[in-house]
């Protein structure tokens, strides 16, 4: 961990303040999502805050579905949540805990409020509930129906759950204050009346909890000492505590404490906008790989100890932070560069013939360009092969360091080639290019010590594997306005090379299970969930270099 990061871990202190103290005997914290979308990258930061304090602590990580609005809610989510919780190697004990279990419960503690004057049965409307509320610079109102008898508004509750009254016709709220500074005391509702299918508990219920209600009630029922969640719940604190002093629970009540919210430039995290780049077709799916969803992240080929990595750098800021995105990219680059194997791969090829050359033999290359225990691989070498179109230019501008009419570059893990005559379709195109090699130049051969302009990458023609190559680029070509998000988006954020060429080698790492390989000069990429046996396809991670350097402290 970051050095900053451990000094200024104030939740750890807190903790470690609440255990000296003897307020709590040991530390459980929790995840809670909806299981309405898909994590993502947001959702990894408040995870591993919480994950970190249990592991700091020898302490209890669960992973709870708050699943209290059916309307939304879907087994596929719950899902699709877990294999993300999974990816990330996150110990929640195994099986996740789900927020309906505790409907009985949490109907129970509603009925005690109740009974203890704390909460009454409301006829008030959505628009006239607004309405009674107030603004901010003035107070609310109390509702009509406020005095009813405990006994009125036992029976109504119960006639609630029990199915006699239409959605919206009635709801619980809490008696708190309407004259309150914060807008979430001015009697909040605690249920209200769902007829919908709920995905686990069916027709069970018609009455369903509020997420206020609900989520301090479920850290209780699940033993949570520390409830850890981002600075947008700071004013919601006071009815967190509320609604678990109301009750005079037994044993240790959940403490809140809040984190900043991380932000980070060019990305969008809300499940709105997200879901309007699906719906809109801007992208594939909830895996594109541009999207900070994790499952776009892990088709990307972003490994979790990249994404930790990132974390722990962050740290948890008290208040909201932005990070530029170039710090994630980094932390995946610094990762895979000692993880995976380098080949050979042309985007956009453009033929070449070897005049002088008329065999095809096999050359020794490493398959990492700073580790020998990855070892070697054999490479084909014969009179035609392809190179990058970006790699030759008729008309050099200066400094211009690989091949032109004239010059000299060496072939990666080959031979020197000169280009000798340029072929033009007759559009003035150039479609070839005529070299010679100096066999005298092998790689690793040594000889008579000149120097060409640089070293290219390339693939031997005859057994060169067709690919489709996909490259990302930045989402939106400005920091996103979520009002106006499709009308900052970039239109060059995918660009699809159909026509790229690997070597063999790159099918035999893959046939050996090494689907991420770095393309030399190219960047990282890893093979792409749409990629078959008769088309591969690839992705890039991350390209290999960055103007983001790390802090030294």
């Amino acid at each position: 961990m970051h050095p900053e990061t451990e000094r200024g871990n104030y939740i750890k202190e807190e903790i470690r303040r609440d255990l000296e103290a003897g307020r709590v005997d040991h530390v459980v914290t929790r995840f809670p999502p909806e299981p309405n979308g898909y994590l993502h990258i947001g959702s990894a930061y408040a995870i591993n805050i919480s994950w970190s304090m249990t592991q700091a602590f020898n302490g209890k990580f669960n992973l709870r579905m708050d699943d209290t609005n059916p309307a939304k809610e879907d087994m596929h989510y719950v899902e699709a949540i877990v294999a993300d919780v999974d990816w990330l190697g996150v110990d929640y004990g195994g099986e996740p805990v789900f927020g309906s279990d505790y409907f009985p419960q949490l109907f129970d503690y509603a009925v005690d409020l109740i009974k203890k004057g704390r909460a009454f049965v409301c006829d008030l409307s959505g628009d006239q509930l607004r309405e009674y509320r107030g603004t901010l610079t003035s107070p609310g109102t109390n509702s009509p129906f406020r005095q009813r008898s405990i006994e009125e508004n036992l029976d109504l509750f119960l006639r609630m759950r029990d199915g006699e009254f239409p959605n919206g016709a009635k709801t619980l709220r809490a008696k708190i204050d309407m004259t309150s500074p914060n807008m979430n005391l001015r009697d909040p509702v605690l249920y209200r009346i769902v007829k919908h299918h709920h995905y686990r508990s069916g027709d069970e219920w018609c009455v369903y909890p509020m997420y206020d209600y609900a989520h301090p009630l479920q850290d209780y029922i699940e033993g949570v000492t520390h409830s850890l969640c981002s600075n947008e719940f700071v004013n919601n604190r006071p009815l967190y505590e509320w609604v678990l002093n109301s009750l005079d629970l037994p044993g240790n009540i959940p403490r809140q404490i809040e984190f900043g919210r991380l932000n980070i430039t060019g990305v969008v995290t809300s499940k709105r906008y997200l879901r309007t780049l699906v719906a809109e077709g801007v992208v594939s799916g909830w895996d594109d790989p541009r999207l900070p969803t994790l499952k776009g992240m892990r088709r990307r080929g972003y490994t979790t100890e990249a994404i930790f990595g990132f974390l722990q750098e962050i740290g948890i800021p008290k208040w909201e932070a932005t990070v530029d995105v170039a710090m994630l990219e980094y932390f995946v680059r610094q990762d895979l560069q000692d993880k995976v194997p380098c080949v050979m791969t042309v985007l956009d090829p453009l033929k070449v013939v070897i005049t002088n050359k008329d065999d095809v033999e096999m050359l020794e290359i490493e398959n990492h360009p700073k580790d020998e225990s990855f070892g070697t691989r054999q490479v084909p070498f014969g009179p035609e092969i392809y190179i990058e179109r970006a790699d030759f230019a008729e008309n050099p501008p200066k400094k211009f360091k690989r091949l032109a009419p004239g010059v000299e570059v060496r072939l990666k893990g080959g031979y020197f080639i000169r280009c000798d005559d340029v072929i033009k379709d007759a559009n003035g195109e150039v479609v070839e290019l005529r070299c010679s090699y100096d066999p005298d130049t092998k790689s690793g051969a040594g000889f008579d010590g000149r120097k060409p302009k640089g070293t290219i990458h390339w693939v031997e023609a005859s057994e060169a594997v067709p690919c489709e190559v996909r490259l990302y680029e930045p989402m939106f070509s400005e920091q996103p306005d979520e009002e106006k998000l499709l009308e900052t988006l970039n239109p060059d954020s995918l660009q699809v090379m159909a026509n790229a060429l690997t070597e063999p080698g790159t099918k035999e790492m893959l046939a050996a299970g090494k689907n991420q390989m770095q393309f030399l000069r190219n960047g990282y990429f890893i093979e792409d969930t749409d990629s078959t046996a008769d088309k591969l396809v690839f992705t890039r991670t991350v390209s290999l270099r960055s103007s983001y350097k790390p802090s030294k402290s």
